[in-house]
């Protein structure tokens, strides 16, 4: 299977498993990938999703050795090409937009269009052979599955040009330094920290996460005063949750709340 599922504690952890070719965005991995987020974005038994890769690598993007040999034959016209590719990136959309905290688990290389997915996860763990790079202006590509998007805003407009224009390849320290990693660990803790964080948003208040995610959205594209609308409505509608009322109950009786997703 080139995507392995798995399911713990509320978490739902996607592997991208080709990693005899480090991972790269063909066969019909990214076909899986998008079904598995889509129905994970509606599961409510899922209160977060960790995206990472098989082997040494994260992904290397594309597969440019199945389209350098025919494998991969070029679409018959720009028009047919670009729908193609436009369904598949919906995969960065979901990971971004689902109403649940999405991470990406960076082990190793992390370039191209492996990177634009990695950006599209509210968070990054990285291990410190993490490595990171555009990688699209060595291969006369000039950029997708958002990455352009995701890149300006958490590292600025200018450095982001610099980066697609130079496909500089940037090391964890650098990926740390840069803020597109929000926490570097050694490569043996990697899974560990990965799994603690992710079994306490799994274990969170899930319709919370749903507003907070749609808050922040508001945030990045309008205004403030839609952000302000929405974030009173958030607070109304996560004040009638289950989760909250358990929440006023454990704070009473001064222990961890235990909460449902509802």
């Amino acid at each position: 299977m080139e995507l392995l599922q798995e399911r713990a504690e509320g978490v739902l952890w996607l592997t991208m498993n080709r990693p005899e070719v480090l991972n790269a965005l063909g066969g019909t991995m990214m076909r899986d990938l998008q079904q598995a987020l889509a129905e994970a974005a509606a599961d409510p038994g899922i209160g977060c999703v960790v995206l990472t890769g098989a082997g040494r690598g994260f992904s290397a993007g594309g597969d440019m050795k199945a389209r350098a040999t025919g494998a991969k034959p070029p679409p018959a016209t720009p028009e047919a090409g670009s729908d193609e590719l436009r369904s598949r990136m919906e995969c960065s959309r979901l990971l971004h937009e689902m109403p649940k905290p999405t991470i990406a688990m960076v082990n190793g290389v992390a370039a191209g269009a492996g990177m634009s997915l990695a950006l599209a996860c509210d968070m990054r763990i990285a291990g410190t052979s993490a490595r990171m790079t555009t990688a699209f202006a060595n291969m006369g590509f000039s950029g997708d599955f958002g990455g352009h998007y995701f890149l300006a805003k958490l590292v600025g407009p200018a450095k982001a040009r610099e980066l697609y224009f130079t496909s500089a390849k940037l090391d964890s320290a650098e990926m740390e330094r840069l803020g597109l990693v929000n926490r570097l660990v050694p490569d043996e803790e990697l899974r560990a920290e990965t799994e603690r964080l992710a079994r306490q948003l799994g274990q969170g208040p899930r319709v919370a996460w749903r507003y907070m995610k749609r808050n922040m959205k508001i945030a990045e594209e309008g205004t403030l005063g839609e952000a302000l609308d929405a974030e009173a409505f958030g607070m109304m509608r996560t004040q009638m949750t289950e989760d909250h009322q358990e929440a006023l109950r454990a704070f009473m009786e001064k222990r961890p709340p235990r909460f449902q997703g509802r």
